[in-house]
């Protein structure tokens, strides 16, 4: 039985949840993941969908993540249908935080078939980002190389930020991800190419910066030293 006071409580959080002041939220956020009611799931992913704060977007993950992933998950999954872009992207963000921060169980295994290719090819760059993310984190032993070869149809997408996370997820893979970078160094885009050569470079050095195997990548590809691996 759901008493008053536990009622003014969870009252309270979802109009602390919605107010006009981000500090507000933002604290509001913070009071629900200390002290975790799963009453409050729904509005924690809805609030998602459309908070405007970064800062408060990821207190709000957060706060999610302190909830079972068996009560979140399917709350976060509902959300990949959104037509709006930012709950799908922050949905995608907190089921990779969730696969973080749990071992493998049922939230994970309900949340895998929902990253969809659809998903992983966005028109929205940063619901592609956050995709290639969740994959990576919740991908099921034996499905990295399929997974690898659906990423590596994104290479030469977007600006320096998308390309460095798509290169970034790809390298997460480790080596089913080497074969498909293999094939992309002799793509017919030299886009691709490029973005093929630079993860490839980052694979073997993750120390040595994008910008720097961006750059390498694009001088192999001016020369035509690219599809040679040895």
């Amino acid at each position: 039985m759901t008493m008053p006071n536990e009622d003014t409580t969870m009252t309270r959080a979802l109009r602390g949840l919605g107010h006009a002041d981000a500090s507000v939220r933002l604290r509001a956020a913070l009071a629900v993941g200390s002290a975790p009611d799963p009453r409050l799931i729904d509005g924690l992913v809805e609030r998602c969908g459309t908070e405007p704060d970064f800062s408060v977007r990821e207190m709000l993950t957060w706060a999610l993540t302190r909830h079972p992933p068996a009560l979140t998950v399917p709350a976060l999954v509902g959300e990949l249908g959104s037509d709006r872009a930012q709950a799908r992207s922050q949905a995608l963000h907190t089921l990779s935080k969730t696969g973080e921060r749990t071992a493998e169980g049922t939230g994970e295994r309900q949340a895998w078939p929902a990253i969809t290719r659809a998903l992983l090819t966005d028109a929205d760059d940063e619901v592609a980002r956050a995709a290639w993310r969740a994959a990576v984190v919740l991908v099921p032993e034996g499905e990295e190389p399929g997974l690898a070869e659906a990423l590596a149809e994104q290479l030469g997408r977007g600006g320096r930020e998308t390309q460095l996370s798509l290169s970034r997820a790809m390298i997460a893979l480790g080596e089913a991800v080497e074969p498909v970078l293999s094939t992309a160094t002799a793509h017919p885009d030299p886009q691709v190419r490029q973005h093929a050569l630079a993860t490839q470079q980052l694979l073997r050095d993750p120390d040595a910066g994008f910008e720097f195997a961006i750059e390498e990548a694009k001088r192999m590809v001016a020369l035509g030293g690219y599809g040679q691996e040895g």
